[in-house]
């Protein structure tokens, strides 16, 4: 498939319907490790070290520097100190090499949270996040997890509106059940 024709693809998905999220609230979050980007240096990520630490907001999104994908980051960028103070890890997931997501950390991501690299969609697979039409790109999904490795909240659409709000509700909801 010619590169020309993601956009116009992206552009009939979002005239569909909303994607589903196949993982749900209380099912056990797939533990993964991967190498992920932060202010444009690489490092290895552990999902149990981060939940060790507090929830986790994973978010799949299709391709790094595309509208949405862009748009989406800036927006998670503008609110990782919020999901900071309440002890929540933002990550960022993508079929991106490890390159492309180390110069998309500081560009889109504006050097806040991470993004990690799953060239060969593994871990888009065990979240059942492909994106239907292009199964090796990740679909638009985000997640909660809680510190327990289960699933506490899952929204999947390709628009980018609205996963950092709902993902920040819930993350709200619980800091205010651990208090």
């Amino acid at each position: 498939m010619k590169l020309s024709a993601i956009p116009l693809l992206l552009g009939l998905a979002l005239a569909g319907p909303a994607a589903q999220a196949a993982l749900k609230p209380g099912d056990a979050a797939p533990d993964f490790s991967t190498e992920a980007a932060l202010g444009g240096k690489a490092f290895g990520f552990k999902l149990a070290d981060a939940l060790a630490r507090g929830p986790v907001v994973l978010y799949f999104f299709p391709k790094a520097f595309t509208q949405g994908c862009t748009i989406e980051a800036h927006e998670f960028a503008e609110a990782t100190a919020r999901f900071n103070a309440l002890g929540a890890t933002v990550i960022g997931v993508s079929n991106d090499d490890i390159a492309t997501l180390k110069r998309f950390s500081v560009e889109a991501c504006r050097n806040k949270f991470a993004v990690a690299a799953d060239p060969d969609s593994k871990v888009i697979r065990e979240y059942d996040a492909k994106l239907a039409f292009m199964p090796g790109m990740a679909d638009r999904i985000s997640y909660v997890i809680a510190p327990n490795g289960k699933i506490a909240y899952a929204y999947a659409s390709l628009s980018p509106d609205h996963h950092v709000a709902n993902t920040m509700k819930v993350v709200e909801e619980l800091a205010a059940a651990k208090r």
